[in-house]
């Protein structure tokens, strides 16, 4: 009868994979430092390839190692969740979430939500990271991500938590000193502040009730990597820019900004819940997914968290 596999040194390498170090994986595990660095030789000899580079201030995985880290994550993810669904609904949810966020959204509408969500389940912990820049989910050992505008084709699997409408708009200062706008191709004779992180090279694609459409390549004197520092190049008249209605709401609402060509409607897309392919998910990470999805798809819980 052949070995079994060492799911055991698998789990412990997945561990080191995501905590990046083997101290911080034995701290994870409640192991020893020296018990997690044997797991991991003895997985490497057993395989007869090194896993990981290791020096006294680095470590980082091999190419061997690159094609394992995926396959283990999966199977330490599938016994966490077989454990999870053993435990059925008496368990209480436990462990930790690392999940990613955009800044301006997640400061918004997520932050305060996970406050409540942590009051209900204590024995859960999240790593709320923030940021515009879209993270590799697998490589960078997130369990899930939040992402808001129309998905690229990938092997990520989406739920959709709540819709996202973006405005084109202006400042009293800017509209004072240029002629109105009354068609979308105008916007290329106008200065259009743009988003660094847009998916490929930034559109503005815009449509009518009536089936007209129209695009348009946005450029101008500023581009940002987060919505929300656009705002004050926005009310100070530097140009015109796109933003989603979360972040304008307050400026649309004391006038400070305009909502212009209201009657075309920009490709608004969605906000999403992202996670890796495969299997099961820990339980933890499903509650999270749907404790999102119950609150942000209200609109009055969404106007609620500022």
């Amino acid at each position: 009868m052949p070995n079994l596999p060492d799911l055991e040194g698998l789990a412990i390498f997945a561990k080191v994979v995501d905590m990046r170090s083997f101290a911080g994986a034995a701290a994870e595990l409640n192991l020893s430092k020296a018990t997690v660095s044997k797991a991991v030789s003895r997985l490497e000899a057993r395989l007869g390839t090194r896993l990981f580079n290791r020096t006294s201030r680095r470590l980082a995985l091999t190419d061997a190692g690159h094609q394992l880290a995926a396959r283990a994550a999966h199977i330490l993810a599938e016994a966490e969740a077989a454990e999870d669904d053993a435990r059925a609904q008496s368990s209480t949810p436990r462990g930790l979430i690392r999940l990613a966020v955009p800044m301006s959204f997640g400061v918004l509408h997520v932050a305060p939500l996970v406050a409540e969500f942590l009051a209900s389940y204590p024995e859960v912990t999240i790593e709320l990271h923030l940021s515009d820049a879209i993270v590799d989910l697998i490589g960078d050992g997130y369990d899930a991500a939040i992402r808001i505008g129309e998905l690229p084709d990938s092997s990520l699997v989406a739920r959709r938590l709540c819709d996202s409408q973006r405005y084109l708009v202006g400042s009293p200062a800017y509209l004072k000193k240029h002629e109105r706008i009354n068609h979308p191709l105008q916007l290329a004779d106008h200065a259009c502040l743009g988003y660094t992180y847009a998916i490929g090279q930034e559109t503005w694609r815009f449509t009518t009730k009536d089936g007209k459409s129209a695009s348009v390549r946005p450029s101008g004197p500023l581009r940002v990597n987060n919505g929300e520092a656009m705002i004050p190049a926005l009310i100070a008249g530097i140009g015109l820019g796109v933003l989603p209605e979360f972040i304008l709401r307050e400026a649309l609402a004391d006038g400070r900004l305009q909502r212009l060509l209201p009657e075309w409607t920009l490709a608004s897309g969605a906000v999403y819940w992202v996670t890796p392919p495969g299997g099961p998910r820990p339980k933890r990470v499903d509650i999270l997914r749907d404790f999102l999805m119950n609150k942000l798809s209200s609109p009055v819980t969404r106007r609620r968290s500022k």
